[in-house]
């Protein structure tokens, strides 16, 4: 089972160690959710700065916020559906704060590839379309993304 990953690190802050670790994550979670193999997904490491202009832009947000999630599944008015195609699922761009990453390794007591694993799961559950709306949902979101991990073996 393998994903197809794009990587940008905008920051240059990302050693290709921990970009490896999070590639191993993604495609172990892909594989424990039966995504099908060849699906597409964008993973881009930004700063703080850059993530508050994502979330003021497209959520309305003037805030830092640790990542973001532009899921391409989700049709929009007017769209359809391709059906039968022989193309790649894409299923869309996980952007990840770097800077934030590392404040909430350390306010949370773990390490940095913890958080910057549980950031990029957290972000490809939501391009499958989990999210935390609901007390439900969080609770099925929550505990899908801390048996990814735990099993991976980044335990917090």
């Amino acid at each position: 089972m393998n994903l197809v990953i794009d990587f940008l690190d905008e920051t240059n802050n990302v050693s290709n160690e921990q970009i490896d670790v999070i590639e191993k994550l993604l495609n172990f979670a892909a594989a424990k959710l039966a995504i099908e193999d060849g699906s597409e997904v964008s993973v881009t490491f930004v700063t703080n700065e850059r993530i508050q202009e994502i979330n003021r832009e497209y959520r309305d947000k003037d805030a830092v916020t640790d990542v973001i999630s532009f899921a391409l599944e989700e049709l929009g008015e007017g769209e359809v559906e391709l059906v039968g195609a022989d193309i790649p699922r894409i299923l869309g761009d996980i952007i990840i704060s770097i800077a934030k990453a590392k404040e909430q390794a350390e306010e949370y007591g773990h390490s940095f590839v913890r958080e910057f694993g549980f950031l990029a799961v957290h972000g490809f559950l939501h391009l499958l379309g989990y999210d935390h709306m609901t007390e439900e949902d969080e609770r099925e979101m929550f505990t899908l993304q801390k048996e990814i991990l735990d099993e991976y073996g980044l335990k917090r």
